[in-house]
């Protein structure tokens, strides 16, 4: 049996559940990845086993668990709410993976995990007030503030996703219909899925978004007008949380992300709606790329041991 303690993160994705094991110092001592099951609770449950068992026997010890899903348990019922992946809605999906794994866990927002790993040494590292960001399957955000991550008595700090797109146009109305039930949700418009909508609404072609972006960067006009649509909204949305937090830096994760060019053009137009005249908050690429979310999930387990009594102790766990 290895002697060093490790740590395991979970990333439990729309797409694909990612599995990390990280030594006491941090390095990466092994990763695994697969698809995520397509409706089916059972079988998620049973690929996270599967993940956390291979990794173990891999290493030959036992770890620490630490999941980051795409949604939180709720402090009223114990359940999964608010989760783009559906199928975990109304489960007890904590108890539910303490028993199969046989250990206590600890489970987080997953933009909270992506938040959690940037700003303590990511892209938002030294950083007073770090939002980080998640526009992938889904759009989700987290805050940290003086390194502690802010969950807030409903467990929704930082979901910004969930409000209506800001300042919309009268094309824009009423917006696509959300998960939530609601329409004209910032995460119709802005997730990977929103992106690729709207594409095929304009062209009547199916394209995934680093598809869109290819086509964009060789003059294609369609894909272009899209981005910029794209754009627009991004800098609308994160202007809204800029007149309310005023971070002193914004991190984007998730698929999207890779979009080199939001980097540039978002900036350039939230001056537009923010509150102010002018804004300085710099719009940043994650550090660690798509490990950050994994990585985050990871260190809850020891984050929360040394912080007792601090926000990181309240995230949920098993």
């Amino acid at each position: 049996m290895r002697n060093e303690r490790i740590r395991i993160g979970i990333d439990l994705g729309g797409t694909k559940i990612e599995a990390i094991a990280l030594g006491e110092d941090g390095r990466v001592l092994a990763r695994r990845r697969v698809p995520t099951p397509t409706g089916d609770y059972e079988r998620t449950l049973r690929a996270i086993v599967e993940l956390v068992d291979g990794i173990e026997g891999e290493l030959k010890a036992r770890g620490s668990v630490g999941i980051g899903i795409p949604g939180m348990i709720s402090p009223a019922t114990g359940l999964v709410k608010n989760a783009n992946s559906t199928v975990l809605i109304g489960h007890a999906l904590d108890k539910d993976l303490r028993q199969a794994l046989r250990r206590e866990i600890r489970i987080a927002n997953d933009a909270n995990c992506f938040a959690i790993s940037e700003a303590a040494d990511g892209a938002g590292a030294g950083a007073e007030v770090v939002f980080g960001v998640i526009v992938g399957t889904g759009t989700g955000g987290g805050i940290v503030v003086r390194g502690e991550v802010l969950t807030g008595p409903n467990a929704i700090a930082g979901e910004w996703g969930h409000n209506p797109l800001p300042w919309p146009r009268a094309e824009e109305l009423p917006g696509p219909e959300c998960y939530c039930g609601k329409h004209g949700c910032i995460e119709t418009f802005l997730s990977g899925p929103g992106l690729a909508r709207d594409y095929q609404n304009t062209s009547g072609k199916s394209r995934e978004p680093p598809e869109i972006a290819k086509l964009a960067s060789r003059g294609e006009e369609t894909a272009e007008a899209c981005l910029e649509r794209y754009e627009d909204r991004m800098a609308r949305g994160l202007a809204h949380v800029i007149n309310i937090l005023d971070p002193d830096v914004i991190v984007l994760g998730g698929g999207i992300s890779n979009i080199e060019r939001l980097y540039t053009n978002v900036p350039k137009l939230w001056g537009r709606y923010a509150f102010s005249d002018r804004v300085g908050t710099p719009l940043l690429p994650p550090r660690h790329g798509e490990s950050s979310g994994v990585r985050g999930a990871a260190w809850l387990w020891p984050l929360g041991q040394q912080r007792r009594g601090g926000t990181l102790s309240k995230l949920q766990d098993g």
